[in-house]
């Protein structure tokens, strides 16, 4: 049997070499490959085709660390992904598979690549030999497993391999819709098993097993995670006849055990799947492989992905970086993946089925949070006939869903992570003149899923931001939002004209929604921040990992204006303030403070390679005085945070995104602003390059006096002309011919070019905010009023009863004082337009007199509310935690104190305190009460409220935890609030410390 062993270094290179420093993040990851080391052999030529790229790809990269990925079979976006299971469940074992593991439980038929949330992993199959194990290892040690080491398992592109210890040999190759297992066994006694067990890894909502004569099986598994109804469909035929079988269904199990003869030296099984039905299972089948001829399924295969990789060839010394660019451009092709069975039918967001047009292909797993950054650019240059079939697939998900997807995954939309970035992959696809979808039929879509009522986007629509005590991860919204704006402005400019009757107004309104993003920046600080209405967010930490942004901190946030970098420059003091805010971004150090985010790794000072929103930062050095910073930051990261190892990625794969930088990065570009056709020069780290493209162009890049020392671009020649600048447009690559980009050792005399407006529209109102972060005060306060914008051609006026703002009423030119609760209302007026932005409301309350709370428990600083005094400021939170009017405290009891200078005449007291189990806030066991009556007598009173949250599934409530004080003057009040303890066993994060969530102490 003629095998080969893809590339795999032993070589890791340290990250901490990486700018000087160590770099957070990165650190945890070499555990991975220190186990890789025992067990990897030096890399072997290809047996098969010298030459053939597929012998350059190493799909273990990413399987190590927090990479996710999986190194089973799959066709280039194939349906199925046939792989080891290593893993049942765990953030690391979102894939089912990872590299520090010994123990393979079998192969399954779906597998998700990086992502961050575990799902499929469906219909399992593991073959035994000797006596018969049905229960799994990760649930009995003594249940089913194979041990195994590194060093007898092999993959490639639609290929993977393994022998067990126990000599069973396992070949895995796929086609589009199915699977090829090829499992060979020690010539001995022993009988011989396959386990087929539909309960692997998922929650089961139904499933069905049907044994069809000796050797056919057929069956169902619809379940429930991350996708809340999944349907997966099978037909299985087996190469040998099973002598015996067992249905297992008691106690609720879904298994079926098969005993082959002793004899049996080889058993193969084809499997064909569907989201459709049992026969669109046979069919995809019996169309994709009607033989029992495993190399030719596996050759035909991986020419496909010969086709598919050899679309780039490059040419460098550098093999690593050879085996690193066609691992990570094997990456993104592995999904969205196929849909629609070999017919055209597929099911649909509806969960209905369906019948494509001749021709077309529905797709699923769209992780567009992640993959509209890179990866959808990517194919607009390399799969522009797939793009064109995605945007349709949006299409129709919409019409069957009600709105276009955020992260749709087999049918189901999860509404993970943040944004509507579909708009991004259908404005990218119209401005490189991508065909095949119609883009009218796409502008109602559109527009409809940027203004329903949900995430927050009414309040961004009608406000222009989003509050945080409105919608959590309000800062990330807002900006995000501008940029699908953007987007959505830039579609019905250009399908206004090409003559389609586009209300002006309406572009016009998606134009100025594009700039919100200025109002959450704050002048005083320089950085995004979360507001409540006219208050930005305090006690203000920009290395805090809180609820105010997505996966992320606001030194990774505040440069998300990728579609008005001129405009975000301006904000910061003009490109120099660019400039040294990117600088500081780079150097600072990489502590984080706050929540603990597993996704934030790869720092490099603040800037978070691991995780997307970092992503297009380091080519932001292109629109300051010094853009050959930009050179030198990809360098750093292209050769310092990929490598050739299991833990060659230093965050989540996210199906594409982290390789798509990768290959874009080092070809010499990348995309800052999807939905322009405009790319930046990067540093390329190749001799040269060749690009295949779909209209039948071949770009040749030629890199001149390339090398590790000379990493700037110097000029670029095309066509017989020098084009000097820092971008270049789409239609210009699909033009192709022959590039000659000169690299030198320094940077190069030109200037940028300038492609991006440097001020905002005329028309565009900020709002105004308070200077202040307080809203709790004592006697009095002073008060003073901004907006983010310098200049005349902005004026305040502001309330102080309560009425909205009027250009004839009250115009702030100087800081005023309070002396009691008020409620403030002020808005910013356009001299130029004679209009009001929104008007922003804030209560200013006065404290009581002679009262004063003491905190003995820390409380968290990402969950202060308003800080030392929160717990009698008056202000009630609601059910949501993330708003930011909650307190708290972590692993600990509440301790506070609320004193009465003058003594206070009570009935009773109490606290209110937050239940969101889900988010491992349980209410506390009890609550004591200690008062210190004015006449020096104590009393100790427990509260009338007890809450048991062990044996409750996940909650969500506020509680009031409340007592009856004698009918005298009470000195003082010491509350106890008794953390619950650890997580219940019944809980996701079981074993764990809890939180408190507590908002105001209150007395009658």
């Amino acid at each position: 049997m003629k095998q080969f062993f893809v590339f795999l270094s032993l070589l890791v290179i340290g990250v901490s070499k990486l700018i000087g420093q160590e770099n957070g993040g990165v650190k945890e990851l070499k555990s991975a490959t220190d186990v890789a080391k025992q067990f990897l052999r030096p890399a072997q030529p290809n047996e098969t085709k010298l030459g053939r790229i597929t012998a350059y790809v190493n799909p273990f990269i990413g399987t190590g660390g927090h990479g996710h990925t999986y190194p089973g079979a799959s066709a280039p976006f194939g349906m199925m992904q046939l792989s080891p299971d290593t893993r049942h469940d765990g953030w690391d074992g979102c894939s089912g598979y990872h590299y520090s593991d010994s123990i393979i439980y079998g192969f399954s038929h779906t597998h998700l690549s990086g992502t961050g949330v575990p799902d499929y992993c469906d219909l399992l199959i593991s073959p035994q030999i000797g006596a018969p194990k049905t229960t799994p290892g990760y649930l009995n040690p003594s249940g089913y497993g194979n041990q195994f080491d590194h060093g007898a398992e092999m993959a490639s592109p639609g290929y993977y391999a393994v022998k067990f210890l126990n000599g069973i040999g396992v070949e895995l190759t796929v086609t589009e819709r199915a699977g090829f297992h090829k499992y060979t066994f020690i010539s001995d006694d022993n009988p011989k098993h396959i386990l087929i067990d539909l309960d692997h890894r998922d929650k089961l909502l139904d499933a069905d097993l049907q044994i069809n004569g000796k050797n056919s099986i057929t069956g169902k598994r619809i379940s429930e995670a991350w996708a809340r109804e999944q349907h997966f469909y099978f037909f299985m035929e087996l190469s040998v006849d099973f002598e015996s079988y067992r249905l297992i269904e008691e106690n609720g199990q879904h298994k079926l055990l098969l005993t082959f003869p002793a004899t049996a030296s080889m058993i193969m099984l084809k499997v064909g799947m569907s989201a459709c039905d049992i026969s669109g299972a046979k069919l995809n089948l019996e169309k994709e492989i009607p033989h029992w001829d495993f190399s030719k399924t596996r050759n035909e295969t991986n020419d496909l992905w010969e086709n598919e990789l050899s679309k780039i060839i490059v040419e460098t010394k550098n093999k690593n970086h050879i085996t690193n660019f066609y691992t990570a451009l094997y990456h993104t092709f592995l999904c969205p993946n196929i849909f629609s069975d070999a017919d055209g039918k597929y099911r649909g967001r509806d969960n209905q089925i369906h019948q494509l047009p001749n021709g077309e292909t529905n797709y699923t797993v769209f992780s567009l949070w992640d993959t509209y950054r890179g990866t959808h650019p990517l194919f607009t240059i390399l799969q522009q006939k797939r793009t064109s079939d995605f945007i349709k697939t949006f299409q129709r998900q919409f019409e069957q869903g009600g709105d276009l997807p955020v992260w749709e995954l087999a049918g189901n939309e999860t509404e993970c992570m943040i944004g509507y970035h579909s708009v991004s992959v259908i404005a990218d696809a119209q401005a490189k003149h991508i065909q095949g979808f119609d883009i009218n039929q796409l502008i109602t879509s559109v527009i409809a899923t940027s203004n329903f009522d949900e995430y927050g986007k009414k309040s961004f629509n009608d406000r222009g931001f989003i509050g945080m005590d409105i919608e959590p991860e309000s800062v990330s919204k807002t900006l995000e939002y501008a940029y699908n704006s953007y987007c959505i402005y830039e579609i019905l400019k250009k399908v206004k004209m090409g003559g389609a009757a586009i209300n002006d107004k309406t572009i016009e309104m998606f134009h100025l929604r594009s700039f919100n993003f200025v109002n959450s920046f704050d002048p005083q600080t320089g950085f995004m921040r979360a507001r409540r209405e006219g208050l930005w967010f305090s006690p203000f930490k920009p290395d805090e990992v809180n609820f105010n942004y997505t996966e992320a901190n606001s030194w990774q946030y505040s440069l998300y204006a990728p579609h008005a970098i001129g405009t975000l420059s301006a904000l910061l003091k003009g490109q120099g303030g660019l400039e040294k805010y990117l600088d500081r971004l780079f150097t600072v150090p990489s502590d984080l403070s706050g929540r603990h985010q597993v996704d934030i790794t790869g720092l490099i000072g603040q800037y978070a390679h691991g995780n997307e929103p970092s992503h297009h930062m380091a080519y932001l050095y292109n629109y300051t005085p010094s853009p050959h910073k930009t050179a030198i930051y990809v360098d750093s990261i292209l050769n310092h945070l990929y490598f050739n190892a299991p833990d060659g990625l230093s965050g989540n794969e996210d199906c594409g995104q982290m390789s798509a930088w990768y290959v874009l990065s080092a070809l010499g570009f990348y995309p800052v602003s999807p939905g322009s056709d405009m790319y930046d020069f990067g540093r390329p780290i190749f001799d040269r390059a060749k690009i295949k493209l779909e209209n039948g162009q071949t770009l040749e890049l030629n890199f001149l006096n390339n090398s590790k020392e000379n990493k700037f671009v110097q000029d670029v020649k095309m066509k017989g002309y020098s084009f000097e600048g820092k971008q270049f447009s789409h239609q210009l690559l699909m033009q192709g011919g022959a590039w000659s980009i000169t690299m030198g050792n320094k940077p190069a005399p030109y200037e940028m070019t300038k492609e991006v407006p440097t001020s905002l529209p005329t028309n565009f109102t900020p709002l105004p905010y308070f200077n202040q972060e307080n809203r709790v005060f004592d006697k009095k306060m002073t008060l003073s009023l901004a907006t983010p914008l310098e200049g005349t051609n902005f004026k305040i006026f502001y309330t102080t009863n309560g009425d909205n703002p009027t250009s004839n009423g009250k115009e702030y030119n100087d800081p005023f004082k309070i002396k009691s609760s008020t409620q403030i209302k002020a808005a910013t007026y356009n001299v130029s337009t004679k209009q009001f932005s929104s008007v922003i409301s804030n209560n200013f309350v006065r404290k009581e007199k002679g009262i004063s709370v003491r905190i003995e428990t820390p409380y968290a600083n990402q969950y202060a509310a308003s800080g030392d005094v929160t717990l009698i400021d008056g202000i009630t939170g609601n059910e949501e935690y993330r708003t930011g009017d909650w307190q708290g405290y972590w692993a600990t009891d509440l301790r506070a104190t609320v004193s009465f200078q003058k003594g206070k005449s009570l009935q009773r007291i109490g606290i209110h305190c937050l239940e969101d189990t889900k988010s491992w806030i349980f209410a506390p066991k009890k609550v004591i009460f200690i008062i210190t009556y004015s006449d020096g007598s104590t009393e100790t009173i427990e509260s009338n409220s007890k809450y048991n949250n062990s044996t409750q599934n996940d909650q969500k409530r506020i509680h009031q935890y409340e007592a009856t004080v004698q009918l005298k003057k009470v000195k003082s009040i010491k509350v106890v609030a008794v953390n619950f303890g650890k997580c219940p066993e019944w809980h996701l994060g079981a074993g764990n410390d809890t939180w408190i969530f507590a908002d105001e102490i209150f007395y009658e």
